[in-house]
């Protein structure tokens, strides 16, 4: 039965790094111009996108395709998943043509039952748990600039609940990182939840209110979207609880070391969670982490089709 990679709490910390140091390999080849490495020729991956997407949708195509495999892409709306077929029916399906099924969805529990009937791995791209592939670009993006992870300290501001942070931390928690997050109340996550899908704790969550109190003395400044995707209609209170006291300004990022990063998974709503300075400016690094998708993204998939078969 081949491995299914769902959470990031799935992976041990030493495959963790492996995955990271996967992509920093295929980022070196593309930087000499070798793209197409021919690892999946013969093969193809279903890609089912629920949610609309950019950066997920781009750089999984382009890597299953310069993998040499073929990526067909399914919007929900064009399955019969939009008439009412169950998800354990279309993955016994799908992971009959497919080598791989690859899907973004707003629930969760829509991949875990696609992963007990598929017959084949299914990644997560993204779900309202989880968005492993991008924490994975954002670590392999932290190892580039500081040489390591291991005591880096990272701030996050914004939703300690939400899917990007979730999956930080419990990433960060295996890698040795200080990952903190302020949010206001109502929005902060449960450290040993988060210790709990971890298994492996090397690093530490530490959770605080005051945004100013996170950011002093951290290495990266993150933050993401207040609103996501089918949340929008807590978008009066969201934005109540978030504007502008957790808005990631100038004034913000100069409580950080002057050698600290930007970081956002994007998309970005500038001027609400992240002023237009900021993320246009010398110390974000954004368009390099959304480079990284495509390079970890061949990571997983030679973790997972080519390693772990």
């Amino acid at each position: 039965m081949p491995r299914h990679l769902l959470t990031i709490g799935d992976l041990r910390a030493d495959e963790l790094l492996h995955l990271i140091e996967l992509a920093l390999e295929y980022k070196e080849l593309r930087r000499r111009g070798v793209r197409v490495t021919g690892e999946l020729s013969g093969r193809s991956v279903a890609l089912i996108f629920e949610k609309p997407s950019t950066r997920t949708r781009a750089s999984f195509s382009v890597a299953v395709y310069e993998m040499g495999g073929l990526p067909v892409t399914y919007s929900w709306s064009e399955l019969q998943l939009a008439r009412g077929e169950p998800v354990k029916d279309t993955a016994r399906v799908l992971s009959r043509y497919h080598d791989a099924i690859a899907a973004r969805v707003y629930r969760h529990s829509d991949l875990e039952e696609a992963a007990r009937y598929s017959s084949v791995p299914v990644i997560n791209l993204l779900s309202d748990r989880e968005h492993p592939l991008q924490a994975l670009a954002d670590y392999v993006t932290i190892l580039e600039r500081f040489g390591t992870l291991s005591g880096v300290k990272l701030a996050f501001v914004g939703d300690g609940r939400n899917n990007v942070f979730t999956s930080l931390a419990v990433a960060g928690l295996k890698l040795g990182v200080e990952v903190r997050v302020a949010s206001p109340p109502g929005y902060q996550p449960s450290i040993e939840e988060l210790e709990r899908a971890a298994g492996e704790v090397r690093g530490a969550v530490r959770v605080y209110e005051d945004p100013f109190e996170a950011v002093r003395g951290a290495d990266v400044v993150y933050t993401d979207v207040f609103v996501s995707m089918g949340q929008e209609s807590e978008r009066e209170a969201r934005l109540r609880a978030f504007v502008p006291r957790y808005r990631v300004t100038a004034e913000l990022m100069g409580e950080a070391p002057a050698h600290a990063v930007f970081m956002h998974c994007l998309p970005a709503h500038r001027g609400e969670e992240v002023e237009e300075e900021v993320l246009e400016g010398p110390r974000s690094v954004v368009f390099e982490q959304a480079e990284n998708r495509l390079h970890t993204s061949k990571a997983a998939l030679r973790f997972l089709l080519i390693e772990s078969s």
